[in-house]
């Protein structure tokens, strides 16, 4: 079986039409998004409708759940607040239905999925060694995987833990070792590459392939200008960052 891992869509429509189009073309069976629908970018209602159609699993995240009122508004300042409060007015009956029915975790086979992570599924990031230790003990299948800090990683359950950001191209051996995985983000990369990011996971030959997809960013940023949301999250786009 092969399953396309996604998160962090963030209302990037054209980033994940793109990345969509690549996961078709490596002929998947299922598809599981991690998370955060919406917020910061400028289409959200599109992005919902094609994760109901096309997600096996999908997870909410911290903004999605802003969003939809289940976190209050304060968690959030600045560029984060604002697009919400926007995305708050426009999002369509259909999306918020969606989105309501989403919880922050889930359980696939061989696989525990978490927005954030296995201690808190909503807000906490796995990034290091020390967070990644925590997130082993509180979960028992061979892969967990999280989402929510636009960084694509993989690291693994061995004396000393093992791994670090992943770059585009990575392919792990997924032998009896446990592993962390984040696909990185589709619609917000942070971590240095402006590429769509996202992640294959091949159960028959026991491999992860950690992808990264071009797409046209100065469309993405047209709308959001379009739309008037900060200029700061369309500039941000150009450096993954």
């Amino acid at each position: 079986m092969r399953i396309a891992v996604i998160s962090d869509i963030h209302a990037n429509l054209h980033a994940l039409e793109t990345v969509l189009a690549a996961v078709d073309a490596e002929g998947v069976d299922a598809l599981w998004c991690l998370g955060d629908l919406v917020g910061y970018g400028p289409r959200p209602n599109e992005c919902v409708a094609l994760m109901r159609q096309r997600a096996d699993v999908c997870l909410a995240g911290n903004h999605d759940l802003v969003v939809l009122g289940k976190i209050d508004s304060s968690a959030f300042t600045g560029e984060a607040s604002a697009a919400a409060t926007w995305t708050r007015r426009v999002l369509d009956a259909d999306s918020e239905r969606f989105l309501a029915g989403l919880e922050p975790s889930a359980r696939a086979p061989g696989a525990e999925l978490f927005h954030g992570s296995p201690g808190d599924p909503v807000w906490d990031y796995v990034l290091d060694k020390r967070t990644a230790f925590s997130s082993f003990r509180a979960t028992t299948a061979p892969l967990v995987l999280v989402g929510h800090s636009h960084v694509a990683l993989e690291i693994s359950d061995r004396d000393p833990l093992q791994g670090d950001q992943a770059a585009a191209g990575t392919v792990l051996e997924l032998d009896e070792v446990r592993r962390i995985l984040n696909p990185g983000s589709v619609g917000q990369p942070r971590d240095g590459d402006p590429r769509a990011a996202w992640l294959v996971i091949d159960t028959t030959s026991r491999r992860a392939t950690f992808c990264r997809t071009d797409y046209p960013i100065e469309l993405t940023q047209a709308e959001m200008r379009e739309q008037g949301l900060p200029k700061a999250l369309s500039e941000r786009l150009a450096q993954g960052v």
